[in-house]
């Protein structure tokens, strides 16, 4: 017991790791995503001033590159060839909304689900659909 004790109280004071020092890494993705604070609560400007924000508080230059739009932001069904929809009234313009996050350097993500329905129960998931959505 003595012995293992000892290996344990070894390895806290080892401050070394085995790694490739290739600059790959250093940070986790780094972005901000819309549930924590908004819920289903977004919309279309609500996004543009999330992103436009990001950058004019410089948080770009510290390594946030991603704009994730969470639940909530599809039509309650799928289109008629079966894709999904963006939600008409909160989001009418995605498209130029992601044009938009783009213009500003930023990447743009979109929550789904692998279930029949999103986590919120409104809007349609992705089963049976992944390689279509």
């Amino acid at each position: 017991m003595a012995v293992f004790m000892s290996f344990c109280l070894l390895l806290l004071f080892l401050n070394q790791s085995l790694a490739l020092d290739n600059g790959l890494g250093l940070t986790p993705q780094m972005g901000w995503n819309s549930w924590n604070h908004f819920h289903c609560n977004v919309s279309q400007d609500l996004i543009k001033a999330t992103a436009k924000a990001m950058i004019d508080k410089g948080l770009d230059k510290h390594g946030y590159q991603y704009v994730n739009i969470d639940n909530c932001w599809a039509a309650s069904s799928r289109a008629s060839d079966g894709s999904i929809r963006s939600n008409p009234v909160t989001f009418p313009d995605m498209k130029g909304l992601i044009d938009y996050v783009h213009s500003l350097g930023l990447k743009f993500g979109l929550y789904s689900d692998a279930g029949t329905k999103t986590c919120a129960d409104h809007q349609p998931g992705s089963l049976g659909y992944e390689t279509q959505d």
